[in-house]
């Protein structure tokens, strides 16, 4: 039973993150162009090394295609979280979805499937819209005749008609982009030019995704292309590089310029701990196989008597371990079934448990080297006895056998052990980060897009919402401050720079009152104030840029920026804008109330949430009739940065609980079978006058020995494994004895439960009866 157990339960682990591991790697691999499809990068030279980002120029796609003949085709797709709650309108309904504006041949460069209209022709018109079939259900209850039908849509402060000219099928969840509906590019430079923003080679918005022709050297054609934008204006200062699509999922970091690691490091993580758990349960059927081989010794003994030979004896053992392996297999498919819904809510994906060819494949022969790597041990240690031996009962254990038994006992609680330290550096750093002071205030602030009327009067939104009780301050912004990508831009210009316009910066246009309303401390000088005619030409850094400058006594002085002078007026205190794996990047905050300005944030007293947003939403309706009012507090965008390190938290946590039991499992095993085999010993001692308090020590204190010596090999194992994994943070804790020491005391305090219960019981046992069988 304690067998079938921990087979079952590491046979559970293995399925799950098999599962799990799958459905990572298939991610954006679905494109038929997979193996051809490319993305194009910017990348800069920033004050602490190369940076990478994913906007390009607007014209890159359509320019590449004209001076590339490797390019077969080339598209320039927009941000999906850019527009990610565009309001539309159709038959007197309001909703919300998210969008993108694409290139002509999308749909023929990506693999979504349009299930009415031609994927050739759907974007070929200014005021095209392709929707999803549940875009379509939700606007007209329907897919059907949906194809010229027209939607409203309110977008880059612009409201203005769309014809329906595709429906696309839902996109598979194992796409990395999501979005609701397709506007075509054209429609984007449209919409620029009607708001100021020049279309040219110097302003990065969309990204670019190209088809390499078959047979192109892909290392050659980066090169190529590496000076290409910079070539097509002086202006420019940034270079090209090339990723595969379908690997940015899970080779999502850059490091200095150069794609790394990424979430495949948690696909390997992962897979090493199911291995782990798997090996754990291996290493219980070893041990108490080979400790039980004394009931069957005479079995073994009679067969080889009676000319048995030891290679059908090794195959019985085998077939024994497999058998055993194939019944864990149905168990374990059963607690699979159970426990997946969990699973997915703690992962954030859908797994499903289908028995495709390939997993059946990886399943079975899991199962089967699992049973063949069980079974090895006992099935060569047991078959190899002399028959006389045996039958004679000369058979004592070995010294051979008796270390390879505590040698798995050892490292099976090493395992166990540097994943107790593991889920404690995690949970740890977590929490640290999601403490840590940012520099500025991200609870109790929500934001939400200036739309339709809020446009037209947006100082008097602002005006009422202020006067609402429970409102401590609102502002506007062009773009989130916490948890997105924030624009970046190069050609600032001060004394003693002149020349060289290559240092990068983060750049956010704020309304007045935007640094009080996120609580940033204002280092020296004052933020943007209304009081102030000349703010429009005003300008405030954070401490990281004044330092990158080198500028000695900032306040008053001028740079230079589009063509246009700026007086530094504010130096404010570094706050983190980024993930804290990333150090504070230079900034600077510009003056702009213009009403196409996209987002509003508003700072809510805290413990009247409901009752402000209640308010909040009333006066949103009387000033924007027929919108939908939705908002979204600050801090999900924080924690969200994070969502990745949180899911590790949690299944560490599980994994490591599921070790240790799995571990204590062989442990009581072995304690059973030690008992039991040392029971009329026991029964002397107490009879000659030994007391129960020192049998329980000294049966105790062997196991106890095992898990020392595993907390000797486990600790410094997993300092370098927990310290390799922080060095991924800018911001860490630091690496404290207690935890090392903890998971220690954790691990011992639960062995010695485990087998200082089973001792009780055996120095309690009546000695008589041990003694009455001789």
């Amino acid at each position: 039973m304690i067998n079938l157990i921990g087979l079952s339960t590491g046979l559970a682990c293995v399925l799950l993150i098999t599962l799990w591991i799958f459905d990572e790697l298939q991610f954006d691999k679905f494109h038929e162009n997979d193996d051809r499809l490319y993305q194009v990068w910017n990348q800069f030279e920033e004050a602490d090394g190369i940076s990478v980002r994913s906007w390009t120029p607007d014209l890159l796609a359509e320019t590449m295609v004209d001076k590339f003949p490797e390019v077969e085709q080339a598209v320039a797709q927009t941000l999906p979280e850019w527009f990610n709650k565009t309001p539309l309108f159709s038959d007197g309904k309001t909703i919300k979805a998210p969008g993108i504006f694409a290139s002509e041949d999308y749909f023929e460069v990506f693999s979504y499937e349009i299930e009415q209209g031609n994927k050739t022709q759907v974007l070929q018109d200014v005021n095209s819209i392709v929707i999803s079939k549940s875009l379509a259900n939700r606007l007209f209850g329907n897919t059907s005749n949906v194809i010229g039908k027209v939607i409203e849509c309110d977008i880059m402060g612009i409201k203005d008609k769309h014809q329906i000219t595709g429906v696309f099928k839902d996109l598979p969840a194992n796409s990395t982009t999501q979005f609701d509906f397709v506007l075509s590019f054209k429609s984007w430079k449209k919409k620029s030019a009607a708001t100021g923003r020049e279309i040219s080679w110097v302003n990065n918005a969309p990204s670019t995704f190209i088809v390499l022709r078959e047979g192109t050297d892909v290392d050659q054609f980066a090169a190529k292309i590496k000076n290409f934008s910079k070539m097509q204006s002086s202006n420019v200062e940034a270079d090209l590089i090339l990723t595969q699509y379908s690997s940015n999922y899970l080779y999502g970091n850059f490091e200095n310029g150069i794609q790394t690691s990424g979430r495949m490091d948690y696909v390997y993580l992962f897979a090493i701990i199911a291995f782990f758990i798997l090996l754990i349960a291996c290493i219980n059927y070893m041990n108490l196989s080979t400790a039980n081989a004394s009931r069957r010794l005479k079995e073994i003994g009679t067969k080889k008597a009676l000319g048995s030979q030891r290679e059908k004896l090794i195959a019985q053992f085998f077939g024994e371990s497999v058998f055993t392996a194939l019944v864990a297999l149905l168990v374990s498919v059963f607690l699979v079934l159970i426990i997946i819904p969990e699973f997915n809510q703690i992962t954030g994906k859908e797994l499903s448990l289908t028995f495709r060819n390939s997993i059946i494949g990886i399943i079975l022969l899991v199962v089967i080297l699992t049973g063949l790597i069980a079974g090895s041990y006992p099935a060569l240690y047991l078959s190899r006895f002399s028959p006389t031996a045996i039958l004679r009962g000369r058979m004592k254990n070995s010294l051979s056998e008796l270390w390879i038994r505590k040698g798995l006992v050892v490292f099976q609680f090493t395992l166990s052990i540097i994943l107790i330290v593991v889920v404690f550096v995690v949970s740890q750093q977590i929490d640290f980060i999601q403490s840590k002071d940012l520099g500025m205030n991200k609870d109790n602030v929500v934001y939400f897009l200036k739309e339709g009327g809020l446009q037209v009067n947006s100082e008097s939104f602002l005006n009422e919402i202020k006067s609402v009780p429970g409102v401590v301050n609102a502002a506007t912004t062009n773009q989130n401050i916490v948890g997105t990508e924030i624009s970046t831009t190069s050609g600032l210009l001060w004394s003693g720079n002149e020349d060289d316009a290559n240092k990068v910066f983060h750049n956010i246009q704020v309304g007045a009152g935007f640094i009080e309303t996120m609580d940033i401390q204002v280092e020296e000088g004052r933020s943007f104030s209304k009081d102030y005619s000349t703010d429009n030409t005003a300008i405030v850094f954070n401490e990281m840029a004044v330092k990158t400058m080198g500028i000695d006594d900032p306040i008053g002085k001028t740079v230079q920026y589009i063509g246009n002078s700026y007086t530094i007026i504010g130096v404010l205190k570094d706050f983190h804008f980024q993930s804290l794996q990333e150090e504070v990047k230079p900034m600077f905050f510009r003056l702009n109330d213009n009403p196409k300005i996209s987002e509003i944030l508003v700072r809510i007293e805290q413990g009247r949430e409901r009752e402000v947003l209640d308010n909040l939403e009333r006066v949103y309706q009387r000033f924007n009739p027929g919108y939908l009012f939705e908002y979204t507090f600050l801090d999900k965008n924080f924690q969200a940065q994070y969502i990745a390190e949180q899911r590790v938290g949690v299944l560490s946590k599980y994994f490591a609980g599921l070790a240790i039991i799995v571990s204590c499992l062989g442990l009581f095993g072995l304690a059973t079978f030690t008992a039991e085999r040392r029971r009329k010993e026991i029964s002397v001692r107490k009879v000659l006058g030994q007391s129960a308090k020192q049998i329980v020590i000294m049966l105790s204190s062997e196991f106890a020995k095992l898990v020392l010596f595993a907390i000797l090999i486990a600790l410094p194992v997993a300092y370098i494994l927990t310290n390799n994994w922080l060095t991924t943070f800018a911001y860490r804790i630091p690496l404290s004895l207690l935890y090392f020491l903890g998971a220690g005391i954790i691990a011992l305090l639960v062995a010695l439960i485990t087998v200082g219960g089973q001792a009780i019981i055996t120095a309690n046992n009546n000695p008589i009866k041990a003694l009455r069988e001789e």
